[in-house]
């Protein structure tokens, strides 16, 4: 048997309790992992609420879309990892957990300069930062960038991921302490809300962003296309603050703009064991030679995973919040 965060019933924080669980056993090219940090997103939130479920084979009722651990067993026709390698990677589910099974090429060994804590802050951000900017977008070399919310996990990724690609960052918060800490991971120009627009084009001369990086969905469309310059593109990251929005054709036709939604929960996994290897490929060294690094906020104790869940709600948060197995 096993430890567990359970979701006992949708609701508030206080829904999340301990229960005991089967341990699972790999199988196929399935990989076990000892749990030591797991990395708690939004998703994790809305998946509590009851507006966001797994997807099918992922556990119901056990949040969790990252990991970091070690290999604790291998199924029968895997061959990528022996026991006691460092892994971490991101999962469909399950994460809130002592053990996790998840495909042998959904994971990456972790750089030895990190540590547990370090390497729990990487994958959700930066593999979502890495394939929004770059597989999605298309972001070439020198380009500006506009990241919204650029204080939380996947922007702090996002920021650093494209000062890595000599771009220039233009950035948004509803706090403008975190528009300061920003700047120490080299951001080069706060914005303020609700009229970035003309921020924007008056710090750019009038050119705007090559790509713009959203979270908040419709409030933002038509202000996003007025942002963005000649050929620019929007990758939609999330939407949280709606779905639904007007836009205007007008815009998008006439600077030729491209618009990208992009989720990673749901892929196949060809899909996600192609994001995994561009992250090990292009991102790991970047985290070896110390270029990018995790921006962790806050850790505790998987017996308080409910008031993680309350403080990340809080909003206060700048970069990840974690949870620890005692024993880690």
């Amino acid at each position: 048997m096993m430890q567990a965060i359970v979701i006992t019933e949708p609701g508030a924080p206080a829904v999340l309790q301990m229960r005991e669980r089967p341990l699972p056993q790999p199988g196929g090219a399935q990989v076990r992992v000892r749990v030591l940090v797991a990395g708690i997103n939004r998703a994790d939130l809305m998946q509590r609420r009851g507006k966001y479920p797994a997807p099918p084979g992922a556990p119901a009722d056990i949040p969790g879309l990252e990991i970091v651990g070690v290999v604790d067993e291998v199924g029968p026709q895997a061959t990528r990892w022996r026991k006691g390698q460092r892994v971490f990677g991101l999962l469909a589910g399950g994460g809130y957990a002592q053990y996790v099974l998840t495909h042998e090429r959904l994971l990456a060994e972790v750089p030895e300069k990190l540590s547990a804590i370090e390497a729990a802050a990487v994958p959700e951000v930066f593999m979502t930062a890495h394939d929004a900017l770059f597989t999605q977008a298309g972001l070439k070399m020198g380009e500006r960038v506009l990241i919204h919310a650029v204080g939380s996990g996947v922007g702090t990724a996002a920021l650093q991921l494209v000062k890595a690609a000599g771009g220039t960052v233009y950035g948004t918060s509803r706090t403008p302490e975190k528009l300061e800490r920003a700047r120490e991971l080299g951001l080069d120009g706060a914005l303020p809300l609700p009229d970035f627009v003309a921020a924007l084009q008056e710090a750019t001369q009038g050119a705007g962003a090559n790509v713009v990086l959203d979270f908040v969905g419709g409030p933002y469309l038509a202000q996003n296309l007025a942002a963005l310059a000649l050929r620019g593109r929007l990758v939609q990251v999330g939407a949280l603050g709606g779905s639904r929005a007007e836009i205007d054709l007008s815009v998008v036709m006439g600077k030729r703009l491209k618009l990208v939604g992009t989720v990673l929960r749901a892929r196949p996994l060809e899909e996600k064991a192609m994001v995994t290897r561009r992250f090990a490929e292009q991102v790991i060294p970047l985290l070896e030679r110390g270029v990018v690094r995790p921006v962790v906020d806050r850790v505790f104790s998987f017996a308080q995973a409910a008031q993680a869940h309350e403080y990340l709600e809080s909003d206060a948060s700048f970069g990840k919040v974690l949870l620890q197995w005692d024993e880690s």
